[in-house]
């Protein structure tokens, strides 16, 4: 948890940069908690659904606003920022701001893109919360919370052409782009324009300050862009260690870039 205003925004995808292959942060909670020491933000940029992230938000003590669903909405916890513009909705916890095209309209387009192409591709849409929990390694409880998507489709092709299913995708007004683990399947936004927007508002609410972002796969190509130190874990020279290497890189330059080395040395210290 950052202790007042934040001095450094850190955008970070889950799967395969600040988890491990078995969803676990262990590896970097060390890390974790050492940007959090320096009022740094971690904001979450994934494209797991907001029940997903929450559940990683509250196991990791973060308290920043995060983007779910690769770009379909940014979530801002209440009275984070001074003030918001009005938002798309909002409840007890949270100011929601809806950037994607509405999930129905996803699965309605790829029945469309699968008639269209005769590709096989199930989405999480076509399996139960129990075929999720199997299918990705997932525990039932964060498979149900998987499964209740509002704007992107994981998916898998089974058969077919890419370079096909892709055009059909593009015909529709929609992305389509492998992940960690899966294709996805979403339209409207992205990472890239999500983090902008949150970035801007970080920025007026608090001043301008160096934005860090990391990630592993062609889905945060987008918010990679839009920050000014991008990191990309490189799994095929670290390994399965390859996003804990990435994460230290970043403390590094962090480090670098914050002006404040000294003071981090005396919290770990401590």
């Amino acid at each position: 948890m950052t202790l007042g205003k934040p001095t450094l925004l850190v955008f970070t995808n889950l799967d395969g940069t600040l988890l491990d292959d078995a969803y676990d942060h262990e590896d970097t909670n060390q890390t974790i908690s050492q940007l959090q020491s320096m009022n740094i933000a971690i904001i979450f940029c994934s494209s797991k659904t907001q029940g997903e992230i929450e559940f990683y938000r509250e196991r990791m003590s973060i308290d920043s606003p995060f983007i779910a669903e690769n770009g379909g909405s940014i979530v801002i916890p209440k009275n984070y920022f001074p003030f918001v513009p009005p938002p798309s909705r909002s409840n007890n916890q949270y100011d929601i701001f809806d950037l994607g095209v509405p999930y129905p309209i996803v699965r309605e387009k790829l029945s469309k893109i699968k008639l269209d192409t005769g590709a096989g591709i199930i989405g999480f849409g076509d399996l139960t919360v129990d075929e999720i929990a199997a299918e990705t390694g997932l525990s039932v409880e964060l498979a149900k919370l998987a499964k209740n998507r509002e704007y992107d489709e994981p998916c898998r092709l089974l058969w077919g052409n890419e370079k096909e299913v892709a055009a059909a995708v593009e015909k529709e007004g929609l992305s389509f782009l492998r992940g960690s683990r899966y294709f996805h399947l979403w339209g409207g936004t992205n990472k890239g324009k999500a983090a902008s927007l949150l970035k801007d508002l970080c920025f007026k609410a608090f001043g301008k300050m160096v934005s860090f972002g990391i990630g592993d796969s062609p889905v945060d190509l987008p918010m990679l862009g839009v920050v000014d130190v991008p990191l990309l874990v490189r799994k095929a020279a670290g390994g399965k260690n390859a996003h804990i290497v990435a994460w230290r890189n970043l403390l590094t330059l962090v480090a670098e870039k914050s002006q404040i080395e000294e003071e981090p040395i005396s919290l770990r210290g401590q």
